[in-house]
Order: structure tokens, then C-alpha cells, then sequence
């Protein structure tokens, strides 16, 4: 096996078992196992779990920010659509039946005390949802407020969703989500005395 298909299988297997177990539950041993590649090779690609769990947030960071992009611009015509659009996106994400909460959120929760790249990996990639938010609200000339406000309500959601196995989360944060961006552009609306 070469190793770029080994990496891929890797990556596949550890982002599979650190969602359904938990990061420091989930050795070497049981990615070896699981995905099929030797321990050899499997070091080879990746020196330590460190690294790997590295690598999986990395991965995982560049496909949600690609697919909420994505689902933004298919479903949602102008920032206000787009801006509510994440939490129907949301809602897809939370009724998929793999689904246990955020791997940012989760993997921070385990290992953010003593793992700084990992802190680092979970704080952007936050940061990134908080700035796709913030463009859409700015385009609303909301005062920028409203894009933590609308990140918190997404995070939330994440979080509950993960703990209850339910999707209605999404659509409990996107009501609210409503109620505080229809405010934000009445207030943006009014004119000044």
C-alpha cells in the first residue's frame, strides 16, 4: 500500500472511531486494526497521535468550510438567506446518524488544556464560522456583534445537538437566529435623529 492511500485510510478510520469513542480513548493499535494499514506504514505516514489528530482536524476543517460554502451559495440568494442557511445546514449535519457533536468542540474538550495545535485548530476553525457569519452580516450592516451572537447559537446548537442525538436544535438556534437578525436590521434601518 503507498502512501498516500495509507494517509487516506488513516484519516478516514481515526476521524470514524475519534467521533463514535473520543481521541484519547482510541490507540494506534485500533486505527491499525480498523483501517487495515500495517503499524509500520501507519507510523511511517503519521510519527505520533499527536499528528494524526492534527491532520484529522485539518481535514475535517477544510470539508466544513467547503461544504458550508457550498450549501450557502446553492440554497440562499443575498446574506440574509445565507446567514440563516447555516443552520438548516446545521440540521442536515445533526440528522445524519453519525452524527456526535462537533470534532472541534469534542477533540478541545479532551485535549485543549494540553494540546496548544489543537487548541489552535479548534479556535480557528470557530473563528472561520465566525467570519462566513460575519460576512453575511456585515453585508447587512448589522452591527458586528450580531456574527458572535449567530457563531454562539450555531456552537450551541452543535453542542446540544451532539448530547441529545436530536437535529431541533438547528431549528431552535435558527428562530432565534431570525428574531436577532430581523432586529439588527430594523435598528440598521432606522434613521438616525
Amino acid at each position: 500500500m503507498d502512501a498516500e492511500t495509507a494517509e487516506l485510510k488513516v484519516l478516514d478510520t481515526a476521524g470514524r472511531l475519534f467521533d463514535e469513542r473520543g481521541v484519547q480513548a482510541v490507540g494506534m493499535d485500533a486505527i491499525r486494526t480498523a483501517s487495515g494499514v500495517s503499524l509500520k506504514r501507519l507510523y511511517q505516514v503519521f510519527p505520533s497521535k499527536d499528528l494524526l489528530v492534527e491532520a484529522v482536524l485539518r481535514r475535517r476543517d477544510s470539508a466544513v468550510r467547503e461544504a458550508l460554502a457550498a450549501h450557502g451559495a446553492r440554497v440562499a440568494d443575498g446574506p440574509y438567506e445565507r446567514a440563516l442557511a447555516v443552520f438548516d445546514w446545521l440540521a442536515g449535519w445533526f440528522a445524519e446518524p453519525d452524527f456526535r457533536g462537533c470534532a472541534f468542540i469534542n477533540t478541545f474538550g479532551e485535549l485543549g488544556g494540553v494540546a496548544p495545535a489543537v487548541a489552535t485548530l479548534a479556535r480557528d476553525h470557530k473563528e472561520a464560522l465566525r467570519a462566513y457569519l460575519a460576512e453575511q452580516t456585515d453585508a447587512l450592516s448589522a452591527p458586528p456583534a450580531l456574527a458572535d451572537q449567530l457563531a454562539l447559537l450555531a456552537n450551541g446548537a452543535m453542542v446540544v445537538a451532539g448530547i441529545t442525538g436530536s437535529p431541533e436544535p438547528a431549528a431552535q438556534a435558527k428562530a432565534a437566529a431570525r428574531v436577532l437578525i430581523d432586529a439588527a436590521r430594523q435598528t440598521a434601518a432606522r434613521p438616525t435623529p
